[in-house]
């Protein structure tokens, strides 16, 4: 199996191309899919599949990296085709009995919920697999190590497949090709020390390249995680410096906007500057690093 055999489908998440990934694995006698996107993007599924000549209920495997929408929101209606879903332990509930995650995304999005995520049904518990740290799952005489990567939030996997690690959140964002990489980092999970030890873990492995779901496959390993060490050291002195002086979210918010400036944002193509908006909106980190500090780090 080599990288061209994985298949990168564009979900073209709000008519921006190279936001969110979904992976397409093509194994001898089965398909399986990692990250299968928000509910408001099926209908592209459904025709990356139909491209491929797959149908929906051919894809016999999915991989979440964890449960927020943008990643997991098209679980159950996979489900219902006959996958199997594969869920950390801290996630799988929540898709089986959604109401909380979805009244929690409801007080963030409002009106925009529909429109952004679609209907996120829920997943029939014979169709979940709750796999363990450290296993392995053998499908189709191929394995798919699970590895539990808290940082982001503390029901994340990174998923390892053939030297390709399907990162998830953990392994930042990197739109456009570019050598720029952001730590998303809403709340409430969001923890530094949490995740500079999921880096450090995912450095050890034996990897030919990674693949955050936003967005694409990079070859340069080396270079991205440590990348994403030295940004997490960066935050963590700015937040040291900045929350000397107790700011309010919306004060912190703005900060966090010049401070991602500063570290390259606004070096980016004009043309991906709004994707941050939805991928990682300046308000939403900025509330995940308030909740850490007087949450976590103060207490």
């Amino acid at each position: 199996m080599s990288l061209n055999q994985v298949i990168t489908i564009d979900l073209n998440f709000f008519g921006f191309p190279g936001a969110i990934a979904s992976y397409l694995i093509r194994l001898p006698h089965q398909a399986v899919l990692i990250e299968p996107g928000p509910a408001s993007t099926i209908p592209t599924l459904e025709r990356a599949f139909g491209e491929v000549d797959l149908k929906p209920s051919n894809i016999s495997d999915v991989f979440i990296t964890h449960i927020h929408l943008d990643h997991a929101g098209a679980v159950g209606w996979l489900a219902e085709q006959g996958a199997t879903i594969h869920a950390h332990p801290k996630g799988a509930p929540h898709l089986i009995n959604p109401e909380k995650l979805i009244q929690s995304a409801t007080r963030i999005y409002g009106d925009l919920m529909d429109t952004l995520w679609g209907e996120f049904k829920a997943v029939d518990e014979k169709n979940i697999h709750i796999p363990q740290d450290n296993e392995i799952l053998r499908i189709d005489g191929y394995e798919f190590q699970l590895l539990d990567t808290p940082g982001h939030s503390d029901h994340h996997y990174a998923i390892l497949f053939e030297g390709i690690l399907f990162s998830g959140d953990i392994g930042g964002i990197r739109i456009g090709n570019t050598s720029h990489i952001e730590l998303p980092t809403p709340p409430p999970e969001f923890n530094p020390p949490k995740w500079r030890a999921s880096l450090k873990r995912l450095r050890e492995l034996p990897l030919q390249a990674i693949a955050p779901t936003h967005f694409g496959i990079y070859g340069d390993v080396d270079y991205h995680l440590n990348h994403l060490l030295e940004q997490l050291d960066l935050l963590e002195e700015w937040m040291e410096k900045i929350m000397t002086s107790d700011p309010s979210v919306d004060a912190l918010s703005n900060a966090l906007g010049q401070w991602l400036d500063h570290q390259g944002r606004s070096r980016l193509p004009q043309i991906y500057q709004p994707y941050f908006t939805y991928l990682n909106p300046t308000w939403m980190s900025a509330a995940g690093i308030f909740r850490y500090w007087h949450k976590v780090r103060q207490a």
